[in-house]
């Protein structure tokens, strides 16, 4: 058994496990655990991977609901998910229609599965997952960012008195856009799991995420993306550096923390 499922979370308080990257594990009071983008490949050769280990043997997570935002391989990865599946059969699974297309071609069963759109809500064991846009998908003419190759969902997570965004990976300029930004806070995150590289173009940089994270009003903000591929690590201490109002977490690999919604 994995530790986080003895993870004790009370009522006004989510647990979070990070697992490297964007892959994170959500558990709230009464005891439904959901997986966020798992991505936990065996063969993880040293040039590429900055951990030669995975972080996570999926048999040993009890494992409720998959919310998955995009489908591209460190996101919707059909090795970890048919890991996954085949230790927990009931498992269900929520996201974009192309990777929902995948893991039923990988040969989950359609009652398994919601496709979910932008602006929709599915009800996941206690907890609620609500859809937004992570990039639109006519992208941004304006700042010249070109419609992406497949659907980018990002989600804000009800769970109990906690609302928890999960940002997915959001188109670089996103802060600087009202649209994007309004269904997001209409929400009310309280945290918000965020996608950020100092340099790398198709990401919010450092003060980018900063600027997402004071328009959100979030009240604290956890770095995403990281630690896991040797070409998009990043120092997350100097990502904090850029926040102003807003407190960050920064969960060390492969750990849990329990948020409270009063924590400030």
């Amino acid at each position: 058994m994995h530790p986080f499922e003895d993870l004790t979370v009370r009522d006004g308080t989510v647990g979070i496990h990070w697992f490297g990257q964007s892959s994170f594990a959500l558990k709230d009071a009464a005891g439904t655990i959901i997986q966020v983008d798992p991505y936990f490949p065996r063969e993880r050769p040293a040039e590429r991977y900055v951990h030669s280990r995975s972080p996570l043997h999926e048999a040993s997570l009890h494992t409720d609901f998959i919310l998955l935002t995009h489908n591209h391989g460190d996101h919707t990865c059909i090795e970890s998910i048919n890991r996954i599946r085949s230790a927990y059969p009931n498992v269900r699974f929520v996201g974009p229609e192309e990777s929902i297309q995948a893991i039923h071609e990988a040969g989950v069963s359609t009652a398994q599965t919601r496709i979910i759109h932008s602006g929709k809500t599915e009800k996941t064991g206690s907890m609620n997952a609500h859809a937004v846009w992570a990039k639109p998908p006519d992208g941004l003419p304006e700042d010249e960012i070109n419609p992406p190759d497949v659907t980018h969902l990002g989600y804000v997570l009800e769970a109990g008195n906690a609302r928890v965004y999960i940002s997915g990976d959001p188109v670089n300029t996103f802060g600087d856009h009202e649209e994007l930004l309004q269904p997001v806070r209409q929400l009310k995150p309280d945290i918000g799991l965020l996608t950020t590289h100092p340099d790398e173009g198709e990401f919010p940089f450092f003060e980018g995420s900063a600027k997402i994270a004071s328009a959100l009003s979030l009240k604290a903000a956890v770095p995403a993306h990281y630690s896991c591929f040797v070409r998009r690590n990043y120092n997350p201490t100097k990502w904090a550096s850029h926040l102003s109002g807003v407190d960050p977490l920064i969960i060390p690999y492969n750990q849990s923390v329990i948020y409270s919604v009063n924590q400030r």
